[in-house]
Protein backbone atom coordinates (compact mmCIF):
# COMPACT_ATOMS: atom_id res chain seq x y z
CA UNK A 1 0.00 0.00 0.00
CA UNK A 2 2.72 2.59 1.22
CA UNK A 3 4.62 1.28 -2.09
CA UNK A 4 1.81 2.19 -4.39
CA UNK A 5 1.10 5.52 -2.64
CA UNK A 6 4.36 6.77 -3.10
CA UNK A 7 4.43 6.03 -6.89
CA UNK A 8 1.60 7.38 -7.06
CA UNK A 9 2.36 10.49 -5.43
CA UNK A 10 6.02 10.75 -7.46
CA UNK A 11 3.91 10.48 -10.52
CA UNK A 12 1.65 13.46 -9.48
CA UNK A 13 4.75 15.52 -7.85
CA UNK A 14 6.34 15.67 -11.47
CA UNK A 15 2.63 16.34 -13.09
CA UNK A 16 2.28 19.20 -10.77
CA UNK A 17 5.69 20.42 -11.82
CA UNK A 18 4.89 20.32 -15.72
CA UNK A 19 1.63 21.43 -15.69
CA UNK A 20 2.58 24.61 -13.79
CA UNK A 21 5.56 25.59 -16.05
CA UNK A 22 3.62 25.34 -19.18
CA UNK A 23 1.43 28.02 -18.03
CA UNK A 24 1.57 31.08 -19.03
CA UNK A 25 2.35 33.87 -16.27
CA UNK A 26 0.23 36.24 -15.03
CA UNK A 27 2.97 38.74 -16.25
CA UNK A 28 3.40 37.26 -19.30
CA UNK A 29 1.77 40.10 -21.56
CA UNK A 30 3.65 42.90 -19.14
CA UNK A 31 4.87 44.35 -22.66
CA UNK A 32 1.47 45.34 -23.61
CA UNK A 33 1.02 47.61 -20.60
CA UNK A 34 4.19 49.41 -21.48
CA UNK A 35 2.45 50.77 -25.09
CA UNK A 36 1.55 47.32 -27.07
CA UNK A 37 -1.97 47.21 -27.09
CA UNK A 38 -4.51 46.82 -24.26
CA UNK A 39 -4.03 44.09 -22.23
CA UNK A 40 -6.87 43.56 -18.72
CA UNK A 41 -5.08 40.05 -18.07
CA UNK A 42 -2.09 42.20 -15.80
CA UNK A 43 -4.70 43.29 -13.28
CA UNK A 44 -8.36 42.78 -14.56
CA UNK A 45 -10.25 39.75 -14.10
CA UNK A 46 -8.97 36.63 -15.37
CA UNK A 47 -11.87 35.12 -17.23
CA UNK A 48 -12.89 31.91 -16.96
CA UNK A 49 -10.63 29.05 -15.84
CA UNK A 50 -8.08 27.24 -18.38
CA UNK A 51 -8.14 23.06 -18.87
CA UNK A 52 -4.24 23.99 -17.28
CA UNK A 53 -5.16 25.97 -14.13
CA UNK A 54 -8.24 23.21 -13.67
CA UNK A 55 -5.51 20.37 -13.96
CA UNK A 56 -3.31 22.46 -11.75
CA UNK A 57 -5.79 22.26 -9.03
CA UNK A 58 -6.48 18.69 -9.50
CA UNK A 59 -2.81 17.95 -9.06
CA UNK A 60 -2.26 19.53 -6.19
CA UNK A 61 -5.45 18.14 -4.04
CA UNK A 62 -3.90 14.90 -4.95
CA UNK A 63 -0.50 15.69 -4.22
CA UNK A 64 -2.27 16.89 -0.55
CA UNK A 65 -3.73 14.18 -0.01
CA UNK A 66 -1.02 11.69 -0.77
CA UNK A 67 1.14 13.51 1.13
CA UNK A 68 -1.33 13.31 4.00
CA UNK A 69 -1.84 9.64 3.97
CA UNK A 70 1.92 8.60 3.49
CA UNK A 71 2.54 10.79 6.85
CA UNK A 72 -0.05 9.15 8.33
CA UNK A 73 0.92 6.07 7.42
CA UNK A 74 4.73 6.60 8.19
CA UNK A 75 3.46 7.77 12.00
CA UNK A 76 1.47 4.80 12.73
CA UNK A 77 4.64 2.24 11.80
CA UNK A 78 6.12 3.81 15.44
CA UNK A 79 9.38 5.91 15.75
CA UNK A 80 12.81 4.61 15.13
CA UNK A 81 14.24 5.77 18.24
CA UNK A 82 12.09 2.55 19.89
CA UNK A 83 13.21 0.22 17.30
CA UNK A 84 16.94 0.70 18.24
CA UNK A 85 18.97 -1.29 20.89
CA UNK A 86 19.24 -0.51 24.11
CA UNK A 87 22.78 0.76 24.72
CA UNK A 88 24.52 -1.49 27.41
CA UNK A 89 25.48 0.23 30.74
CA UNK A 90 29.35 1.77 30.19
CA UNK A 91 31.43 -0.26 33.25
CA UNK A 92 34.28 2.11 34.51
CA UNK A 93 37.42 1.46 33.86
CA UNK A 94 40.08 1.99 36.59
CA UNK A 95 42.40 5.20 35.34
CA UNK A 96 45.93 5.00 35.75
CA UNK A 97 47.71 6.89 38.85
CA UNK A 98 48.30 10.32 38.08
CA UNK A 99 51.71 11.78 38.63
CA UNK A 100 52.08 14.72 40.13
CA UNK A 101 51.54 16.10 43.72
CA UNK A 102 48.57 13.71 44.84
CA UNK A 103 50.82 10.51 44.35
CA UNK A 104 50.90 7.80 47.16
CA UNK A 105 47.80 9.39 48.82
CA UNK A 106 44.95 7.19 47.18
CA UNK A 107 44.78 3.71 47.84
CA UNK A 108 47.06 2.70 45.18
CA UNK A 109 50.81 2.92 46.37
CA UNK A 110 53.40 4.82 45.04
CA UNK A 111 54.58 4.29 41.76
CA UNK A 112 58.79 5.27 41.93
CA UNK A 113 59.28 7.08 38.13
CA UNK A 114 61.53 4.81 35.68
CA UNK A 115 65.03 5.82 34.97
CA UNK A 116 66.34 5.98 31.48
CA UNK A 117 69.26 3.84 31.34
CA UNK A 118 72.43 5.53 31.31
CA UNK A 119 74.67 5.52 27.73
CA UNK A 120 78.70 5.27 28.94
CA UNK A 121 79.69 8.27 27.61
CA UNK A 122 83.91 9.14 25.72
CA UNK A 123 85.05 10.59 28.89
CA UNK A 124 83.84 7.16 31.17
CA UNK A 125 85.43 5.33 28.73
CA UNK A 126 88.57 6.42 28.65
Amino acid sequence: MTTFLTIIHIFVCLFLIAVVLLQSGKGAQIGATFGGGSSQTLFGSRGAATFLSKMTTIAAVVFMVTSLTLAVIATKGGSVVKKAPVAEEKKEIPSPSIPGPLQGTGTQPAQSPQQAPQVPTQSQTE
